[in-house]
């Protein structure tokens, strides 16, 4: 039998050169699973941490804004040093940093907050730092 000279060659020369072809899309594949898994789990973290640092800062100046004087002659005022100083008072309590501001009747707390990252340290991304602010005022009814 004779064999055409345009014939398909053996089996193991195709083999041979197509050997490791596919890792570089396997390389490129997993990057993009970690960056993915990392955006869901670090991303979590962040929003979690901006609800837990909304929530101080709410209770802070809830804290504050309950730091009224002169109620007997009808009007509604905040004692500022009192107002600051249970607003801060409170952050330290749970070991957080933050600015209070003090106005006539209302208190603005400011508050921020670093996570660090686990899966998107691999691609660079270390930490995150999140603010929260809130205000509050006294109110009568």
């Amino acid at each position: 039998m004779m064999r055409s000279a345009t014939a398909p060659r053996s089996r193991h020369h195709c083999v041979a050169v197509d050997r490791g072809s596919i890792s570089g899309f396997v390389v490129v594949l997993t990057l993009a699973v970690v960056s993915c898994a990392g955006l869901v789990i670090d991303g979590a973290r962040v929003v979690g941490a901006k609800v837990s640092a909304a929530d101080h800062a709410e209770n802070a100046a809830r804290v504050g804004a309950q730091q009224v004087v002169a109620l007997r002659d009808g009007r509604w005022a905040i004692d500022p040093v009192r107002a600051a100083n249970s607003a801060n008072a409170y952050l330290g309590s749970h070991g957080i940093v933050g600015t209070v501001v003090v106005s006539a009747n209302h208190v603005t707390v400011t508050v921020r907050s670093t996570v660090p990252t686990t899966l998107l340290r691999l691609v660079g991304i270390s930490s995150k730092t999140v603010t929260a602010t809130r205000s509050s005022e006294p109110i009568s009814q």
